[in-house]
C-alpha cells in the first residue's frame, strides 16, 4: 500500500500533484501581475524591466516569460485585470445609490480616484502596435460593457427608474466618455476631483427617478405611462 497523508490521500496522488501544480502556477501569476502592475504605473513600460518585476515578486525573470511571453504582454494583462477590478468596485460603490444622481456620481468619484483607467489606456495604444495582443483587450472591453449593463438595468430595476438608453448603450457610452475624459485628465494635469466634475457634465442625465417605487420592469423613456421625471443621472 502507498504512503497516505493525514486527509487519506496517497502523497504520490497524480490529480493532487496537478491540482497543487495549478494552484502554485495562479499564485505566481496573480504576484507578477500585482508586481507589474505597480511598477507599471510608477515607472511606465520602458521605465521598467524584467528583472524589475521579478525581484518584486520575489520571482525569476524566466518565470514572467514562462507565464507571459513578454513584457509588453505582462503589461497588458495587468492593465486588462486593473481595470476589471475598477470595474467591480465601481460598482460596488454605485449599490448604495437611491436616485440616478447618485448613481452616477458614485461611477464617476470612483473610477476619476485611481490612474487605472490611464494605465488601461496605455494597453490600449500599445495593441495598435501588437495586434496579437488585441484579444485581451476585446474580452475586457466586452466584460466592462456586459457586467456594466448588467449592474445598470438592476438598479433600474429595483428602483423603478426611467432610463434615458438601454443599458447596453448607457454602459458603452459611459465608459467611452471616462475613458476619454480620464486620459485627457491626466495629459493635462488635472486633479481627480476636475476630472470627476468633467465626467459628470459629458455625461449629463442619463435616467430619471419616477414618484412611485412600484415599477419593477426596466423602462426606456418613451414607454407608455412613463412617469414624471425629476433631477438626475445615471450610467454604466
Amino acid at each position: 500500500m502507498g504512503s497516505e497523508t493525514a486527509s487519506g490521500m496517497s502523497a504520490f496522488d497524480p490529480k493532487h500533484a496537478v491540482r497543487a501544480t495549478r494552484s502554485a502556477g495562479r499564485k505566481m501569476r496573480s504576484l507578477l501581475l500585482d508586481a507589474a502592475s505597480r511598477l507599471f504605473k510608477e515607472r511606465g513600460l520602458s521605465g521598467t524591466s524584467i528583472s524589475d518585476i521579478a525581484a518584486a515578486a520575489d520571482a525569476f525573470p524566466s518565470q514572467i516569460t514562462y507565464y507571459f511571453r513578454t513584457k509588453e504582454a505582462l503589461f497588458v494583462e495587468a492593465a486588462s485585470r486593473d481595470m476589471l477590478y475598477l470595474a467591480r468596485a465601481t460598482e460596488q460603490a454605485a449599490l448604495q445609490a437611491h436616485t440616478p444622481r447618485e448613481y452616477t456620481h458614485a461611477l464617476a468619484e470612483t473610477v476619476t480616484a485611481t490612474d487605472t483607467v490611464a494605465f488601461f489606456a496605455e494597453a490600449l495604444t500599445l495593441t495598435r502596435r501588437r495586434q496579437d495582443l488585441a484579444p485581451l483587450v476585446e474580452r475586457t472591453i466586452e466584460r466592462l460593457h456586459s457586467e456594466g449593463a448588467r449592474a445598470y438595468a438592476g438598479q433600474v430595476e429595483r428602483h423603478g427608474w426611467s432610463s434615458l438608453r438601454a443599458p447596453e448603450e448607457s454602459s458603452r457610452r459611459f465608459w467611452a466618455i471616462a475613458i476619454g475624459v480620464i486620459v485627457e485628465g491626466f495629459a493635462m494635469g488635472r486633479a481627480p476631483e476636475e476630472m470627476c466634475r468633467e465626467l459628470l457634465r459629458a455625461l449629463g442625465e442619463q435616467a430619471t427617478a419616477t414618484s412611485t417605487n412600484d415599477a419593477t420592469r426596466l423602462r426606456l423613456v418613451g414607454d407608455r405611462d412613463t412617469s414624471p421625471s425629476t433631477d438626475g443621472e445615471t450610467s454604466s
